[in-house]
């Protein structure tokens, strides 16, 4: 590639707003602490850029604005992509594949082993570097760059340049996060005039023909079906499992089969429409028909992809899209993927703030008539307010540890509360009510012997705690039957119980144990 062309423009500016509170617009932010035996991802990141002449601070910007740095346990995103890197392994992105032709490391270790798929990610941008022509001396120059991240992405046109220019973003911001493993990864802020080449005009997605406020980037035709068979009703809440710009491009690959009607993204809130809501998404299986789609960038084992711009935003549309369909704003009519019938997917998760997406909508935020059987529990906090906070209180208080007045505001009495109560349970006092306190409350109380076609109270407790410890809604009816009795399965799986769908001492003692 020329270098210092007139392809040497400059970045767009504000293409994304703050990234997160761990992105920091400070320059001089140190690069990364000396490497040492407790830094194995910056070591990491350290070694694949100097194997590969690949910046390091460019390498680890990429990982970020993939998966922001967390390996997710070797668990696929929603277009096959693993580890930090995201080495993608689908029809027609093979990143997986071809890196480990370069490094000669087994798929499996690129799956799940941080430092290969490092290695790896490095090893495909270096070889994309090597294609668009890129010498020693632009491999230098960060700004030179930009098309080999561009083409990292799996896609072309504008969606790469979203993707591109994200990765950009957090080089000019600079990056001071925190990783799940608890360390530290740092990279500095600086000026940046990426290298755009054909990019620079390749235009941008027209306004959306159903949201003035989003873009319209449109769904491969395979992924859709023209027209409806049944009147909207619906809006169903979705997780991408993925990045803003990495989603558009998989509802935009013709062998994906998946699309949805609308995707959010985590860091300012902008939206692309995908499908006209006229049309139908392949995105809830038997209720496609009937709902309306909306994807938010994320994965659903994360909780800081979930910002208040992207709930905001996001609760415009549902509010407009609910207007606009005579779709009434309760949790009847507005639900998560996990809730629509004849799924199997847990998105949106235990993360997601239901609580506060319905009053951000403005309407019912359906508190049920017990105002316990939630179909997910939120982690609530010092600030948090609302129902789910006033059932909290009322299960400290039944159990010994006064919250003091139910009133659904959590203060520094209900923190003392949760931390007394965790204490007494063995569970990390950090008074924060998240999936092991909420199971450890729900479950409380007598522990009879339940199994299928069983009724009654400890089948509820039974129900609310399962929905809380797994994250995805089982139906608190009282009544044990075959939906009930394949989460207790899971459960039990999942905890190294014997999986017998038996609830008796053992899975009792577990769940109010909070595991």
């Amino acid at each position: 590639m020329p270098r210092r062309t007139a392809f040497h423009t400059r970045a767009r500016s504000s293409v994304l707003a703050a990234l997160t509170a761990t992105v920091l617009a400070a320059v001089g932010t140190p690069a990364l602490a000396a490497p040492g035996g407790d830094h194995p991802m910056g070591q990491a990141f350290t070694r694949a850029a100097e194997k590969f002449d690949v910046p390091r601070d460019l390498l680890t910007a990429v990982g970020y604005g993939e998966t922001r740095l967390d390996d997710h346990a070797g668990h696929p995103s929603q277009a096959g992509g693993y580890g930090v890197m995201h080495l993608v392994s689908n029809p027609v992105n093979r990143t997986l594949e071809r890196a480990a032709a370069l490094t000669g490391a087994s798929p499996a270790a690129l799956r799940t082993n941080t430092s290969a798929n490092v290695l790896g990610g490095a090893a495909v941008l270096r070889e994309y570097a090597d294609e668009l022509g890129l010498d020693a001396r632009d491999r230098d120059d960060i700004d030179a760059w930009y098309p080999v991240v561009a083409r990292y992405g799996g896609t072309d046109g504008p969606t790469a340049a979203v993707y591109a220019d994200a990765v950009y973003e957090v080089l000019a911001n600079g990056l001071d996060t925190v990783v799940p493993s608890g360390e530290r990864i740092s990279v500095t802020g600086r000026p940046v005039a990426p290298q755009k080449g054909p990019l620079v005009s390749a235009g941008t997605w027209a306004q959306s023909p159903d949201y003035p406020s989003a873009l319209w980037s449109p769904a491969h035709a395979n992924n859709f079906a023209t027209g409806r068979t049944a009147k909207i009703s619906k809006v169903v809440v979705h997780v991408t499992q993925g990045s803003y710009a990495g989603s558009i491009s998989w509802f935009r690959n013709p062998t994906s089969s998946v699309s949805a009607h609308y995707v959010v993204r985590s860091s300012d809130g902008e939206i692309t429409q995908m499908v006209r809501d006229s049309d139908t998404a392949y995105h809830a299986r038997s209720a496609n028909s009937s709902t309306l789609g909306i994807e938010h960038e994320g994965f659903v084992d994360d909780p800081t992809w979930f910002t208040e711009t992207m709930y905001r935003s996001s609760a415009a549309l549902t509010r407009h899209l609910c207007d606009r369909y005579g779709i009434p704003k309760d949790r009847e009519h507005i639900v998560g993927h996990s809730e629509v019938p004849g799924n199997d997917h847990t998105d949106p998760g235990r993360y997601w703030d239901w609580a506060r997406y319905m009053e951000l909508v403005g309407g019912d935020s359906g508190t049920p008539a017990d105002g316990l059987s939630f179909t997910s529990y939120a982690t609530l906090r010092s600030g948090s307010t609302g129902p789910q906070v006033a059932a909290a209180q009322r299960l400290l208080g039944e159990q010994g540890h006064p919250a003091g007045a139910v009133d659904g505001s959590f203060g520094p009495v209900t923190v003392s509360a949760v931390r007394a109560y965790q204490t007494a349970r063995g569970l990390s006092a950090d008074g924060v009510v998240g999936a092991k306190t909420w199971t450890a409350l729900l479950s409380a109380g007598e522990t009879p012997t339940v199994e299928q076609g069983a009724s009654g109270d400890a089948v509820k407790r039974l129900q609310r705690a399962l929905t809380a410890a797994m994250g995805s809604a089982v139906v608190v009816d009282g009544s044990f039957g075959p939906a009930t009795e394949t989460a207790v399965r899971a459960y039990q799986k999942s905890r190294g119980l014997v999986a017998d769908g038996f609830v008796g001492p053992v899975t009792w003692a577990a769940l109010q144990a909070g595991r």
